[in-house]
Formats: C-alpha cells, structure tokens, sequence
C-alpha cells in the first residue's frame, strides 16, 4: 500500500475515532484523551512539510466542527506539527539528509517514550491553556494537561503494541 492512501486512511480513521468515540470520554472531569495527534508522530518525514502541515491542520479543524471549540484543536496540532522537526533531531539526532530513511518503528523504546511524550504534554498545555483561556484557572490547565496526557499515551502506546506487526 502505499505512503499517501495510508495516511488518508490514517487521517480519517483518527478523526472519526477521536470524534465518534473519545470526544465522548470524560473520566473524573479531568481525563479527555486525544490521541487525534498520533497522525503528527507517525505522519513520514520524507513527505512534503506543506502537505503535512495542512493535512494536521485540516484534521484539527474537521475536529473542531465536530467539537465546536472555535479553533483550538487546529491551533494545538498544528502547533506540534511545526516544532516536530526540531524534537525529532532532539531525540533521535537526525539531520535533513536522514529524513528519507528515518522510520519511527526501528528507533529505541526510550527514544521514541520522550519524543511521543513530550510533543502530547505540549499540545495538551497549548489546548488546555487555550480551552481556559484563564491564569485564575492554571492549577486546572495543569491537571487538565497531566492526567489526559497520561491517558493519551497509554492509548496510543497500547494500540500501536496491537496494530504493530512483530517482525
């Protein structure tokens, strides 16, 4: 199959997922997965920055309109969508002539735990902060921000230990 079907596919299954099923989740008033943002971690570096950029902004927007939250989702993705580069040199030490090659799935466990971590923490801080749009309310952004980041990536390493094929 190739690379562009397989990321419409994945586009498509994220957004309905996400708008269908976890927009639906609400666990303690805290705990909102958005594992809509994996497409941002497992999207090829290779591909065309444009397209990548406009596709993570056209699922934060489709979520958006299923979500009516005025932007925020688009704002959040597409904001980790820009920083991505800058984590993925950060952690795995790639350079522009090594993006044709990198591949996600052949990089270590520790590696790929920080960088998957680290762009979740900052997209939910960028969407709680947002969502609040308040500094009377941060201790709120902030559990907000820890207790759905954690469920989110318990979601997403769990289902990419299922939907991963043992090679």
């Amino acid at each position: 199959m190739n690379k562009p079907f397989s990321m419409a596919i994945l586009f498509f299954f994220l957004l309905f997922l996400q708008v269908f099923v976890l927009n639906n989740i609400l666990f303690l008033g805290y705990i909102n997965p958005y594992i809509y943002i994996a497409f941002v971690f497992l999207y090829p570096l290779k591909e065309n920055r444009f397209i990548f950029l406009t596709s993570s902004f056209l699922l934060g927007i489709f979520i958006d309109f299923f979500s009516d939250s005025g932007g925020i989702h688009a704002f959040s993705i597409l904001c980790i969508a820009y920083i991505r580069l800058f984590f993925v040199r950060l952690y795995f030490k790639k350079v522009a002539a090594d993006f044709p090659f990198f591949n996600l799935k052949s990089e270590s466990f520790g590696k790929i735990f920080n960088y998957v971590t680290t762009l979740t923490f900052i997209h939910h801080l960028i969407y709680f902060s947002l969502a609040n749009f308040s500094f009377y309310n941060y201790s709120n952004v902030l559990l907000n921000t820890i207790y759905s980041s954690i469920f989110t990536l318990l979601l997403y390493f769990l289902g990419t230990y299922i939907f991963t094929k043992n090679e």
